[in-house]
């Protein structure tokens, strides 16, 4: 609708001036015509004029005749002019029909040409309103989505005020999100702390009525799982305000899944787990080494106790778009309902190990999400949990 009300304004503005323009060539073309017309009469009569001097008088008969009488003057070389006839005594009958329509003609184009502007005017005034009106429901928080009006001098001012105001509700709602996620952040860390403060508070209770090394164990266990929630809740902090910078190496997928292993021996070793590594041929991709280990040992510890006493199985394989890494254990599996949130920070599944905090899979997806890649938790149907990750090549 607005490309025709576009097109309407530009004809308008060409119509009106090709009237006035019209108007004009029709008023020189008629002056010109009447000015041969005197010319040539002026020519001949001055001609006879010289052969016949008695005629003067009767040519000056013929054209008051002709014109419908015009003074008498003296005979000179230009005799009309001398006889008292001007250029525009020589137009014809038609001379002032033609004045009226060229008149007609510049008048219709000037109001044309007026109505035209005003429209145009009217219209930049209701789109600028419009504008107007959508910042203001913009500041208020009501602003829908901007309909688009065609083609104008204004559509890449409308086409960044949207940008702008999205952008800024994006901020806003990005905002929101940091302050609700830091809350419940909060509340979280308040609850997995006040599990084993109040589990040392109890032991050094009972130590003071009954030393027993049983009681200096918990003590030992409770701040060792302090020390573990200190340093996720780092990572996490670090992670949040973007200032976990990771190195972008060539790293092999065989040396990166044998440190893991090595890593968590003593664990695998007191819980009477193995882990299956078959080499498969040199596989790289592009990741920070550590980092990267430091997931996949938080996905191997979730297999190592979910199936403690079974093997954690390993393999991997690569083609043109990525490199997938399959890690898997032989236990019972996730529980249905716990699949959609094993990777939310802080969430504890039905079948999770004890002391666990929560935060071990939540930091594994951000730093293989954060590597251009992407981790999913399934079960296997012959049974089992399995950890599938993509490192995409592109």
């Amino acid at each position: 609708m607005s490309g025709r009300k576009n097109i309407l304004v530009t004809f308008g503005f060409v119509l009106s001036v090709s009237l006035v323009a019209a108007a004009v060539s029709a008023l020189l073309a008629s002056y010109h015509y009447s000015r041969l017309q005197f010319e040539l009469l002026n020519v001949i009569c001055s001609k006879v004029a010289e052969q016949e001097p008695e005629t003067k008088t009767i040519i000056s008969a013929a054209l008051k005749e002709y014109m419908g009488g015009n003074p008498d003057g003296a005979a000179n070389e230009e005799v009309l002019s001398a006889l008292g006839y001007r250029v525009s005594d020589f137009s014809g009958p038609n001379s002032r029909q033609n004045i009226l329509f060229a008149a007609a003609g510049f008048l219709t184009g000037i109001l044309l040409f007026m109505v035209t502007f005003l429209y145009r005017n009217k219209r930049e005034a209701i789109r600028i309103r419009n504008l107007e009106e959508y910042l203001e429901q913009a500041n208020t928080g009501r602003a829908a989505i901007l309909s688009s009006c065609g083609e104008d001098v204004f559509s890449k001012l409308e086409d960044e005020i949207y940008k702008t105001v999205t952008f800024l509700y994006q901020t806003r709602d990005k905002a929101i999100q940091a302050k609700n996620d830091f809350a419940e952040n909060l509340s979280n860390i308040a609850h997995q702390l006040k599990t084993p403060i109040t589990a040392i508070s109890l032991s050094v209770q009972m130590m003071k009525q009954n030393m027993d090394h049983k009681h200096l164990e918990q003590v030992e266990k409770q701040l060792l799982r302090l020390t573990r929630l200190e340093e996720a809740l780092l990572v996490l902090s670090r992670i949040d305000a973007g200032t976990l910078h990771l190195q972008r190496d060539e790293v092999d997928v065989f040396t990166l899944l044998v440190l893991a292993a090595d890593n968590l021996q003593e664990l695998f070793a007191s819980s009477h787990t193995s882990v299956d590594i078959p080499e498969q041929g040199e596989m790289l991709v592009t990741a920070d080494l550590d980092w990267t280990m430091e997931a996949v040992m938080n996905l191997m510890k979730n297999c190592m106790e979910h199936s403690p006493g079974g093997t954690v199985h390993c393999s991997y394989t690569q083609n043109s778009l990525y490199t997938e890494i399959l890690i898997w254990d032989d236990g019972e599996g996730f529980a249905k309902e716990d699949i959609p949130h094993l990777f939310e920070r802080f969430y504890r599944g039905k079948n999770a190990g004890e002391g666990g905090i929560g935060i071990g899979l939540a930091l594994s997806k951000e730093m293989i999400e954060r590597q251009n890649g992407t981790i999913r938790a399934k079960n296997k149907p012959e049974g089992g949990a399995l950890f599938e990750i993509h490192f995409y090549s592109h």
